[in-house]
């Protein structure tokens, strides 16, 4: 017990550590990038006075020691500055935008997952045949390719060549402003709306976006399980099982897949924080209003806080996720104490 409490406890103080040094960096970001905060907030034609008053307002006159405590204030009540691009709260910007990023992110994974896991199964239960080498060139593709590459073809090909996809965008004109947000998530709100035209565009919308993520996320997700089932199916339980003869179908799944299913909980927390921040290309490539559009419109922009505020919003995911995932494997790994 005392062991478990240690591990706990270094557990916890290293998410602080982590989650302290990622309060420090975004503050810098917003501190040193090579525009004026001030600037972009009242224009270059200001008069001098205005300026010098609004960075009083800001604080931005102040020490940098003070700025940083200010700024961590700010935080613990929850509250990541305005936006000058939508004259809006960035927490409440983030609210918004952030359940599209999530939608997509979410069903690419499960996508992924439901193919990467498989394959890399497959893969490694035929090492070195045809099919191995296969899913192996396959894999290697979804990582050297681009994403935007695969984006800007997938646009060019299936909705402007063959006409057999819709364009950008989360749903078609003729649906905007007919769905009330409820979770913020198109496909559950569609249905709760009980508008089965609606829903079916939302997926048709989704379809290219998730895939391509889908796709790269696959990759990865294969290469680990194809890793990781090959020293799983060395294991003396695995001979073993074959001995008493039981069926590969057995051998595979129910002996060596479980030792690997714990593994990839923290390939999957991993895949799945990549999503949720790596959107970016994606979201601007298919016009989807997701926290990665969000970003990176405010960064053309010169709109700071929301860069400063998405940039904490995504490290928070990263920490968060494999703090989860950390705590999953020692609950289901047995020799993890």
């Amino acid at each position: 017990m005392n062991r478990r409490i240690k591990t706990l406890s270094a557990t916890l103080g290293s998410v602080g550590l982590t989650l302290f040094g990622l309060t420090i960096l975004t503050f810098l970001i917003g501190r040193v990038m090579p525009v004026d905060p001030v600037i972009a907030a009242v224009g270059d034609n200001a008069p001098e006075s205005v300026i010098v008053r609004v960075r009083a307002e800001m604080g931005l006159d102040q020490p940098l020691p003070v700025q940083f405590l200010h700024y961590l204030g700010q935080l613990l009540h929850g509250d990541l500055g305005m936006s000058v691009l939508t004259k809006n709260p960035v927490a409440v910007d983030i609210t918004r935008f952030f359940p599209a990023t999530f939608e997509l992110a979410t069903a690419a994974l499960l996508l992924a997952t439901l193919v990467g896991i498989p394959l890399g199964v497959w893969a490694a239960v035929r090492q070195g045949s045809f099919t191995d080498q296969a899913i192996r060139v396959v894999c290697l593709a979804g990582h050297s390719v681009p994403v935007f590459m695969l984006s800007m073809i997938s646009l060019l090909v299936f909705y402007s060549a063959l006409d057999i996809a819709p364009g950008p965008g989360r749903q078609d004109i003729i649906y905007d402003g007919m769905i009330t947000p409820v979770t913020g998530l198109m496909s559950i709100d569609t249905l709760l709306a009980g508008d089965l035209g609606a829903f079916r565009d939302a997926l048709a919308h989704m379809a290219q976006p998730v895939i391509i993520l889908a796709y790269f996320s696959m990759a990865y997700i294969a290469r680990m399980t194809r890793a990781f089932m090959i020293d799983a199916l060395k294991g003396e339980y695995v001979i073993t099982a074959r001995a008493k003869g039981l069926s590969g179908i057995t051998v595979v799944w129910s002996h060596a897949f479980p030792t690997v299913a714990v593994q990839l909980i923290t390939v999957l927390a991993l895949t799945y924080a990549g999503l949720l921040e790596g959107a970016v290309v994606t979201e601007t490539v298919f016009s989807w209003p997701g926290i990665g559009q969000y970003l990176t419109t405010s960064l053309m922009n010169a709109d700071m806080n929301p860069v400063v505020g998405s940039t904490l919003l995504i490290g928070l995911i990263y920490v968060g996720l494999n703090l989860l995932a950390d705590i999953l494997y020692r609950l289901l790994d047995p020799r993890v104490q």
